[in-house]
C-alpha cells in the first residue's frame, strides 16, 4: 500500500508540474527533539540509552487539483516515556494522496477526521503525547450544494507500527441552513445542523469471562451521533448527543452496555464581556479499535470526549490535570466569565484591566452495579464482565467529585513598560480515580507573572509559583526568569522545587526529600529555523492535552531541539 501510495503522489505530481497555469508548491517542516540522559538517583531518572530522539519529517507538495504528503517518522532511540510504550522503530506511517475537484475532494492513505465534536470518532496528532491514531484507507468529502458537505471513510487505524485488524467505517453531514437564507445572515443569525455514524469491524475472539464461560463478542459496534450548532448575533449554542450500541472490551469489564454522551454548551461575547456556560454527561463511552487495549487513551482510540476543564500553561497549575474519564463515565460542567474594565476608571486605572472567573466540575455518574460489585470498571475488571454492567438515572450523580478548580486570572498593564499577570486557583483532584493510587489532592495555587519591555527589542519576563497543600507530596515552589533578545536570542531559567513532602506515610517504600527540578535554556530563532539547547531534570509526572493524558518518567541530562518550516 505504501509504494501503491507514493508512486502515484509521483507521478500525480509530475502531471501537475506539467501544466504551466497551475502553481506546484512544496512545503514542510523538521522536528528533532534530542536528549543526552544522565542517571539520577534521587528523582529516578534512568539512563537507557547514550543518545534518544523523537525526528520527524513532514512533506507537503500541493496543486490546484491535488495535494499530497507524507511523514518520515525516526524513533530507533525514542526519547523517555516514548521507549517502552511501542513507539520505537522508524519509518513513513503517514503518507496521502489527494484529488481535489470543483464539489468533490478523494483521500487515499493515511488521513485524520473528527466528526462534530468528535465523542465517536477523532483521529488526530499530538506528538508531545504520544498519540497518532490515523486512518489508513480512502475518504470521501462532497460539497454538492452550498451549505452542505457530506463526507464518507473507512480504514484501519495506525497503533504505533502497525494498524489494526479492525475495521473502521463511517458517514458524517451537516448542512449551514443560514447559507440559503440571506435574511437570516442579514440578521446575524446562524444555523447548522449535523449527523454522524461510525462502525466498527472486529473479527471474534476467544476471551473467558470466568474458567467455564466465554465470551460472545459482537463483531460490529456502531455508534451515531447529531448535533445543532446556532448563534444569533453575540449568543451562541452547541447541543450534542451520541450514542453507542453494546462494546465489551478491557476498558470497559466487558460489560454489554451501550454507552451515551450528551453536551450543550452556549456563550455571549460582546466587547469587553465573556460568558461560557456548559455542562456534559457520558457513560461508557470508551471506544477503540483493539477490544483488548489497555487504556482509554492509547493509540487505538477512536473518539474523543473533551475536559470540562481551563487548559493551564503556568506549571504548577498543570501538576495535577484533569484526564477524561471515559469508561467509568462523568458529570462535568465549566462555566467561565471574561470582563474588562476601561481605560481611566476605578478598577481599570490608566491602562485598564481584564478580569477572568473560570469554575470546573466534575462529578461521577450514578451507578448501580451487578453481582454486587463496587468500584471502578476501568482497568479490566472482570467482576461484570459477560454482564450489563450496571444501571443508570440519567440526571443523578454519583458518590465521588472527580475534580473541581477556580480559577481567578487578572491581567493588568502596570506603567508603559511592566505587565502583570496574577492568577489564584483552588484545586480538589481526586487522584485514586485518575490515577489509580492515592487520594484526594486539596491544592491552593499562587501565580504571579510580570513582564517589562525595555526597549523594542529587549523583554524580561519573571514568574513566581507557589502550590499549597497537605496531601500528595506537599508544597512545591517554581520560579522562572526568561530574558528575550528580539529576533534571535531567549534565555530561560527555572526551577521547580518540592518544598515540602507532609505525607510520605501514603506512598509506603518512598524518600521523604525535597527535590529540586532545574532547566536552563538557551533559543536561537534565524528565518524559519528555531534552535534549542539545555541541561535540566524533569519531574515525573503527566502530560495532558485537551483531556487526553500520559505519564512523562523522570528525566535528566542536555537536550537540543530543531525546528525547520519551509
Amino acid at each position: 500500500m505504501k509504494r501503491i501510495i507514493l508512486s502515484s503522489l509521483c507521478l500525480l505530481a509530475v502531471a501537475a508540474a506539467a501544466q504551466d497555469d497551475n502553481k506546484l508548491t512544496l512545503s514542510g517542516s523538521i522536528q528533532s527533539d534530542m536528549l543526552l540522559p544522565q542517571a539520577d538517583d534521587d528523582i529516578g531518572a534512568k539512563k537507557t540509552e547514550d543518545f534518544q530522539t523523537n525526528t520527524y519529517v513532514d512533506l507537503h507538495l500541493e496543486h490546484r487539483l491535488f495535494e499530497a504528503g507524507a511523514r518520515l517518522e525516526y524513533l530507533e532511540h525514542p526519547l523517555p516515556g516514548f521507549d517502552d510504550q511501542g513507539f520505537d522503530g522508524w519509518g513513513v506511517p503517514h503518507f496521502y494522496a489527494k484529488g481535489k475537484f470543483k464539489w468533490a475532494e478523494l483521500t487515499a492513505g493515511t488521513f485524520y477526521e473528527q466528526f462534530g465534536s468528535g465523542f465517536i470518532l477523532r483521529t488526530y496528532e499530538e506528538r508531545s503525547l504520544g498519540i497518532d491514531n490515523s486512518l489508513l484507507g480512502g475518504r470521501l468529502v462532497l460539497k454538492p450544494m452550498k451549505g452542505l458537505t457530506l463526507k464518507a471513510l473507512g480504514g484501519k487505524q495506525r497503533r504505533y507500527w502497525d494498524w489494526n485488524d479492525s475495521f473502521i467505517s463511517g458517514a458524517d453531514a451537516e448542512v449551514s441552513l443560514d447559507e440559503w437564507m440571506p435574511t437570516w445572515q442579514e440578521q446575524g443569525v446562524r444555523l447548522s445542523l449535523g449527523a454522524s455514524w461510525v462502525n466498527k469491524h472486529e473479527e471474534k475472539e476467544d476471551i473467558m469471562a470466568d474458567l467455564t464461560h466465554k465470551l460472545n463478542l459482537p463483531e460490529y459496534v456502531n455508534a451515531w451521533d447529531a448535533r445543532v450548532n446556532l448563534a444569533i448575533k453575540d449568543w451562541s449554542l452547541l447541543a450534542e448527543y451520541a450514542r453507542k450500541t453494546d462494546d465489551p472490551q478491557y476498558v470497559n469489564g466487558y460489560i454489554y452496555k451501550p454507552g451515551s454522551a450528551a453536551m450543550i454548551s452556549t456563550s455571549y461575547s460582546r466587547k469587553g464581556l465573556s460568558v461560557l456556560l456548559q455542562a456534559k454527561r457520558s457513560e461508557n463511552m470508551a471506544s477503540t479499535s483493539r477490544r483488548r487495549e489497555n487504556s482509554t487513551h492509547s493509540a487505538s482510540a477512536i473518539n474523543h470526549l473533551p475536559a470540562f476543564t481551563l487548559d493551564q500553561t503556568y506549571a504548577l497549575a498543570a501538576l495535577y490535570p484533569y484526564a477524561t474519564q471515559l469508561a467509568d463515565g462523568e458529570w462535568a460542567y465549566q462555566a467561565e466569565l471574561g470582563y474588562n474594565f476601561k481605560r481611566k476608571t476605578l478598577l481599570g486605572g490608566r491602562y485598564g484591566m481584564n478580569v477572568k472567573l473560570n469554575y470546573s466540575y466534575v462529578r461521577s455518574i450514578d451507578r448501580q452495579f451487578e453481582n454486587g460489585f463496587t468500584g471502578n470498571t476501568i482497568g479490566g475488571q472482570m467482576a461484570l464482565a459477560g454482564t450489563d454492567g450496571y444501571t443508570s438515572s440519567f440526571f443523578k450523580w454519583g458518590g465521588q467529585t472527580y475534580y473541581q478548580d477556580l480559577n481567578i486570572q487578572l491581567s493588568r498593564r502596570i506603567t508603559k513598560d511592566f505587565r502583570l499577570n496574577l492568577m489564584y486557583m483552588n484545586q480538589l483532584y481526586n487522584q485514586a480515580q485518575i490515577q489509580q493510587h492515592g487520594g484526594m489532592v486539596h491544592s491552593d495555587i499562587f501565580v504571579a507573572d510580570g513582564k517589562y519591555q525595555f526597549s523594542p527589542k529587549t523583554a524580561l519576563r519573571v514568574e513566581a509559583q507557589y502550590l499549597k497543600t497537605d496531601d500528595d507530596e506537599g508544597d512545591w515552589l517554581f520560579a522562572l526568569a526568561e530574558l528575550s533578545l528580539a529576533p534571535h536570542w531567549m534565555f530561560t531559567l527555572s526551577d521547580m522545587w518540592n518544598v515540602g513532602d507532609n505525607n510520605p506515610e501514603q506512598r509506603p517504600g518512598e524518600k521523604n526529600t525535597h527535590y529540586h527540578y532545574y532547566q536552563a535554556l538557551v533559543t536561537y530563532n534565524v528565518g524559519a529555523h528555531r534552535l534549542q539547547a539545555g541541561y535540566g531534570r524533569t519531574r515525573e509526572g503527566i502530560n495532558c492535552s485537551g483531556g487526553v493524558c500520559r505519564v512523562i518518567p523522570a528525566q535528566k541530562g542536555f537536550t537540543l531541539s530543531y525546528n525547520y518550516n519551509f
